[in-house]
């Protein structure tokens, strides 16, 4: 589709090479609007702007690049909001660095409602997984959007809560609008464009690309109220989006796990450093203050139809084990534990973790 006068002009911009969005604000600053930028010489604007960049700008080096946004554009779910947009999410304008523009596919109003980010690990527990899940769709339901950053494990957990709640999801992507990454959550992405929103600061076909990610955290927490950590390890990159989100004055939750699970490391560390211990959905909407959920928190299912399957599940408790502490605790034999626990296995009543570990599962 031919392109507005004026959205030409802050494409062409957004997508000089060298430009980025800092540079782009400066130069908003200094002339006002996108048009007049374009206008200025090339020695006014490398008082701005490094020699390169401005001879960048006017060699219009960005035009083809501009072009194909028209093409994405010519999909009634694509669309482009720009600083001047009265349509641009407020939350983001209150962050240090708001991108000048951001591509949307989906439902640009689920952005400036108000939200909730939920993130953690990519290698997410069954437990954390269906914490993230269970949490995500309560809150939701509860009035609050979800936004995650379509990662494996805690991320898609969020989003799928978040799609079964009726304020929906947004995903924070660390790519360009137009590429889903990872692939395994293609199926995912589609749903999120149709029912929720997916955004990206990143220009079209723009990769994965290590730096990409925790560049798009800041917009995770930027875009919510709060940020709950599911579950995170030490190092985990979940704990950059809280802290940002602390740093842009947002508040942070975080769900305690065993003190022997490595996962649970990261969210214990949040709290000792003042994040909100969170044991269900109505204690973080407390802390927002904002109204209760009135969503039943799950539940340990606790009912095997075998006693001897009962004891065994008694005995593995809420914790990981593995088979030898279990014939330890239960007194069964080695043998009997591995058959019991296939049992449960399939009953869905407890998970096998990587390790030759066993988890409960939560119903």
């Amino acid at each position: 589709m031919p392109l507005d006068e004026d959205l030409a002009a802050w494409l062409r911009l957004s997508l000089t090479p060298g430009l980025g969005g800092e540079g782009l604000r400066r130069l908003l600053a200094a002339f006002g609007e996108p048009r007049l930028v374009l206008a200025a010489s090339r020695a006014v604007l490398a008082r701005h702007v490094p020699e390169a960049v401005a001879a960048a700008i006017k060699e219009d080096v960005s035009a083809r690049s501009a072009a194909a946004v028209g093409d994405w554009l010519d999909d009634p779910s694509n669309r482009v909001i720009t600083l001047a947009d009265a349509h641009y999410p407020q939350q983001l304008l209150q962050i240090a660095d708001p991108p000048p523009l951001i591509y949307v596919k989906g439902d640009p109003g689920l952005l400036s409602r108000p939200a909730l980010a939920i993130v953690g690990s990519r290698n997410a527990t069954v437990h954390g997984a269906a914490n993230a899940e269970a949490f995500a769709r309560a809150l939701s339901d509860a009035g609050l959007t979800i936004v995650s950053g379509l990662a494996l494990g805690i991320d898609a957990a969020a989003h799928r809560g978040g799609l079964a709640g009726r304020s929906s999801s947004v995903a924070v992507l660390g790519t360009g609008p137009d590429v889903v990454y990872p692939a395994r959550n293609r199926t995912l992405a589609h749903e999120l464009a149709a029912r929720g929103a997916m955004m990206s600061e990143f220009p079209l076909g723009a990769r994965a690309h290590g730096g990409n990610f925790p560049r798009r955290n800041r917009l995770i927490s930027g875009l919510a109220r709060g940020c709950l950590v599911v579950e995170a390890a030490a190092d985990s990159g979940s704990l950059i989006t809280a802290r940002l989100a602390a740093e842009q004055g947002r508040e942070v939750f975080a769900i305690p796990g065993s003190i022997h699970s490595p996962l649970a490391k990261g969210c214990h560390a949040l709290i000792k450093q003042g994040a909100k211990l969170v044991e269900s959905a109505q204690d973080l909407l407390e802390e927002l203050r904002l109204p209760s959920a009135r969503v039943a928190n799950p539940a340990i299912h606790e009912n095997a139809a075998d006693p001897r399957a009962q004891r065994l599940l008694d005995a593995l408790g809420h914790d990981t084990c593995d088979p030898d502490m279990l014939a330890a605790r239960s007194g069964f034999a080695a043998a009997e534990v591995s058959a019991l626990l296939t049992q449960l296995e399939l009953d869905g009543l407890v998970a096998a973790l990587p390790g030759g570990l066993y988890q409960r599962i939560l119903r």
